[in-house]
């Protein structure tokens, strides 16, 4: 990998991260645009993934530092409740992670029309959600404490851990997932950001870790200088794109993601 495609991927996955189209799928659209190679495409995939969630751990710092000093009060006030429904949300990909990493690990290696499926799926969860929402009125949960319940959370964890697919938007899948059990959309972008850090965070540190004792190599067919590349632009670009996206998820219609999801597939079906 060259220093100037790592940086072109790195720009892709900051400005795709916060939106409900697919980072991943992007990131593999680009590989194959840019004549990428594919070794150590996975590392250089989790480097930029985990670059965008520090640019997260940035922007919602305050938030962040609020849920840890409550949560380490060791009372069930808002913020343990809060921190509770992440770490019900993180079950399924733990799950997932565990037991069927290898083939996880398989799916960054597919076609791109395995992609542009994945992008089909996300266009559809986005086009119901947002139709759904203006026929139906779904009944808020009882327990529905800082706007969303315990049932919600592991349902959008579920969201969460089928969204490994290339293709399939994390974002999108949980946020879409999260209004058709009745989250409010405001509740819901926040929830959705958040709740992605610990799985990334910790999958990083486990490979840092499995580096440092010598049991793997990392980013190997990349480069020290590419990996850092990435990085700094996938860090650079989700500082300016994250409260910029965050906002117009929360206020435009998932109609339009949709459309452009289908718009993506469509042309990787004709061109590919």
């Amino acid at each position: 990998m060259d220093w100037w495609q790592a940086i072109i991927l790195g720009l892709v996955q900051g400005l795709t991260e916060f939106l409900p189209v697919s980072s991943s799928g992007h990131l593999m659209i680009f590989k194959e645009l840019l004549g990428v190679d594919g070794e150590g495409f996975l590392d250089f995939t989790v480097t930029v993934h985990f670059a965008t969630v520090i640019a997260t751990l940035v922007v919602f710092w305050g938030v962040v530092w609020q849920l840890l000093k409550g949560f380490f009060k060791f009372r069930y006030n808002d913020e343990t409740d809060y921190v509770c429904k992440i770490l019900v949300s993180l079950i399924p990909v733990a799950l997932v992670g565990f037991l069927l990493k290898d083939q996880v690990d398989a799916l960054f290696s597919g076609s791109l029309k395995q992609v542009a499926a994945g992008l089909c799926i996300t266009a559809t969860l986005l086009w119901i959600s947002d139709s759904a929402g203006k026929r139906f009125k779904v009944p808020e949960a009882r327990d529905q404490r800082n706007g969303i319940s315990y049932w919600q959370a592991f349902v959008v964890g579920l969201a969460q851990a089928f969204a490994v697919i290339p293709g399939v938007s994390r974002s999108g899948s949980t946020i879409a997932t999260g209004l058709l059990t009745g989250v409010k959309r405001e509740s819901m972008a926040q929830f959705s950001f958040l709740m992605v850090l610990i799985p990334i965070i910790g999958e990083q540190s486990l490979d840092l870790l499995k580096v440092a004792v010598g049991s793997e190599t990392f980013g190997a067919g990349v480069g020290v200088l590419p990996l850092c590349l990435g990085f700094l632009a996938a860090f650079v670009s989700g500082l300016f794109a994250c409260k910029v996206m965050i906002a117009i998820v929360k206020k435009a219609k998932l109609l339009w993601f949709a459309l452009y999801c289908l718009v993506v597939a469509a042309l990787i079906f004709i061109l590919g």
